[in-house]
């Protein structure tokens, strides 16, 4: 038994158990199909154990046997990491991240999904005292391109999608600073996926500015905002990192790889 103190690496107690998810490492470092030789060699064990271990799981369809004699990870494992992924929550996800983000920086963190042409606001970390005339309610929507979280949406879409977004809203603006020409819209959502960030500059308040870095899953979808909303005057290039950083942590409690973005920055 081991006791609360015990800073030991945890290892499987049971030896099988040990070199069972060793044989998975290995599987799953290959897309192709591996012979039992090179797991074997890989594992450092012989190859009647290796054999021995692989049938059994082939047997749970841990491991399927495309061809006698060679391995690779079987359907059982998407199986289950479907129910994993079924019970991840972007809002669960984001909830301590928000709340340290927001320590750090004292300004409303907001957390928003698309829906259709809108984003809507699905949480929320801030206190009393931010001094912010304009608080968007959770379950608030707004426009899409007058946001900057809604402006991350847009810039993954088609060209043509964006088109026909901007024909089918009118790109109705909300301030003297909104944009309402679809020309305009493309050179910022052009930024956008250059820089691999958005913002609001008073576009959808007056007074109000707001930064937003990307949610992804594990299947490199955004799939989430993250953004800083302050008075004009408050809003701070410097919180960028520390926004990013947060959005990344969410992302990837998602399962998503920062490394699948393409070296995005």
């Amino acid at each position: 038994m081991r006791h609360k103190d015990d800073t030991s690496p945890a290892t499987p107690s049971v030896q099988v158990m040990e070199r069972m998810f060793l044989l998975i490492d290995i599987l799953a470092a290959k897309e192709d199909a591996l012979t039992l030789k090179e797991i074997s060699d890989k594992a450092g064990l012989h190859p009647s154990t290796a054999h021995r271990i692989l049938n059994d799981l082939v047997i749970g369809r841990f491991v399927d046997r495309p061809q006698s004699g060679t391995y690779r990870l079987g359907m059982r494992l998407l199986e289950l990491g479907n129910l994993v992924k079924g019970r991840l929550n972007i809002r669960d996800a984001a909830l301590t991240p928000m709340r340290e983000l927001h320590k750090l920086i004292q300004q409303p963190v907001n957390l928003s999904v698309r829906q259709g042409d809108e984003i809507v606001y699905i949480e929320r970390a801030f206190s009393e005292r931010s001094g912010m005339q304009v608080v968007r309610a959770i379950g608030g929507r707004a426009p899409l391109h007058l946001t900057s979280v809604g402006k991350l949406f847009l810039s993954v879409d088609e060209p043509q999608r964006i088109r026909a977004y901007a024909a089918r809203t009118g790109l109705h603006g909300h301030t003297k600073n909104s944009i309402t020409r679809v020309e305009e819209l493309e050179r910022e959502l052009s930024k956008v996926r250059q820089y691999g960030y958005a913002n609001d500059n008073e576009e959808l308040e007056l007074g109000v500015r707001c930064m937003a870095a990307g949610i992804y899953d594990d299947q490199n979808k955004l799939v989430g905002g993250l953004s800083i909303s302050a008075p004009s005057g408050r809003m701070d290039e410097n919180w960028l990192p520390k926004l990013r950083d947060a959005a990344q942590t969410i992302s990837e409690t998602l399962g998503h790889q920062p490394h699948l973005r393409n070296g995005q920055h």
